[in-house]
């Protein structure tokens, strides 16, 4: 094992410590605060619980990157770590849409600034002049026009944080995907060896634990339990969009060219982004507004077929795995057009078996 993979591991574990440490006391404001995530029609849980737990999320990673970067130089024999564009403007990006979840979750934000500030934090990317600029063959496009893409990398980054933060609705669902969304990229980054974005990944992963246990395992009476807010899933959205952006954009410099990038960035993220999809489809065809929220996203219907909260969340965990297996077994027989065509298929497939179950329970595939 390589110096830097401990380093990383370090990174995860101070990041871990840092949330168990910090989510007892956000409880403890809560409760004394009285800033509660209440109940109603469009809302699975039945009791009014602590919605803070993401304001762990940005000050543990921080911490424990910084701590474990420190770590590096030290061990490196003096080589220093040198501070791009695009991360100071990453910096910025991530620390206005932390602030703007914060906010939300306390005071409340339209929805409208919502999405506006997170078009803003969105086209620092391009600014930084880290935008997609190779397509890797989906739909028979590579190489892109820089005005292009960074048009389509807003709204790659846009889109992908509305789908972390609409996929959690249920216990420990949005944050699970992050996870294994995370272990892909980890995975990736280590094999270019490029140990910053991974120090910085194992930094994100590591307070997952703290919260993924208080949220699926905390005890409400005794003040144990809470949600991420927009605070942690606009958080989350962010940095996957970001990371996954770098992956994508062809840069020599950085790493080698990855035929295999487009159809990675897709599966990693597949269920939420397929889900939003989705969902918006059915609102159009309902002729409902596409931003009204409602009860149809995968984790409601999968509720209304007869699962439990906790059935639901390992459904879509072995959705998300199923898709990556398919996907990765196709890579190398298929073109990225055709894989991810299937892709959508299975998941047609998939809703109208789940609409089946739905409607011999005596309930209908879509509500308001």
């Amino acid at each position: 094992m390589s110096i830097y993979t401990l380093i990383s591991l370090f990174a995860f574990a101070m990041s871990a410590v840092c949330g168990f440490i910090m989510i007892p006391q956000i409880l403890s404001f809560c409760k004394k605060r009285k800033l509660y995530d209440t109940p109603d029609a469009r809302k699975i849980h039945k009791n009014a619980v602590p919605r803070l737990g993401g304001v762990s999320f940005m000050p543990s990673m921080l911490i424990a990157t910084i701590v474990a970067l420190l770590a590096w130089v030290y061990t490196s024999k003096g080589n220093k770590i040198g501070v791009s564009p695009w991360s100071i403007f990453f910096g910025v990006g991530i620390t206005v849409i932390y602030i703007t979840g914060v906010l939300d979750d306390i005071f409340g934000v339209r929805a409208k600034k919502k999405l506006l500030m997170q078009i803003i934090v969105a086209s620092l990317l391009p600014m930084s002049y880290l935008y997609i600029n190779n397509l890797y063959g989906f739909l028979g496009i590579y190489e892109i026009p820089p005005l292009v893409g960074a048009v389509l990398t807003v709204g790659v980054l846009v889109f992908i944080m509305n789908s972390i933060n609409l996929i959690d609705g249920i216990d420990g669902l949005s944050a699970s995907l992050t996870l294994i969304a995370l272990s892909g990229l980890f995975f990736i980054f280590q094999h270019e060896k490029i140990w910053v974005y991974c120090i910085l990944i194992a930094g994100l992963m590591g307070v997952l634990i703290p919260f993924l246990y208080h949220n699926i395992w905390g005890k409400q009476e005794k003040n144990q339990k809470i949600f991420m807010g927009d605070s942690g899933s606009l958080t989350l959205g962010y940095i996957l969009g970001v990371l996954l952006i770098k992956f994508c954009m062809y840069n020599p410099h950085v790493m080698p060219y990855q035929k295999g990038a487009t159809l990675l960035s897709v599966t990693l993220l597949i269920v939420p982004t397929f889900d939003v999809f989705r969902v918006i489809i059915v609102r159009l065809l309902h002729h409902k507004p596409i931003f009204r929220a409602d009860k149809n996203h995968i984790h409601h219907k999968l509720i209304r077929a007869g699962l439990t909260q906790h059935q639901t969340l390992i459904s879509v965990i072995a959705l998300s795995f199923l898709f990556i297996i398919i996907n990765l077994s196709l890579f190398n027989h298929l073109l990225v057009t055709w894989i991810i065509a299937i892709d959508v298929v299975i998941y047609i497939a998939f809703h109208y078996t789940l609409d089946s179950f739905i409607r011999r329970r005596g309930a209908l595939p879509f509500t308001e």
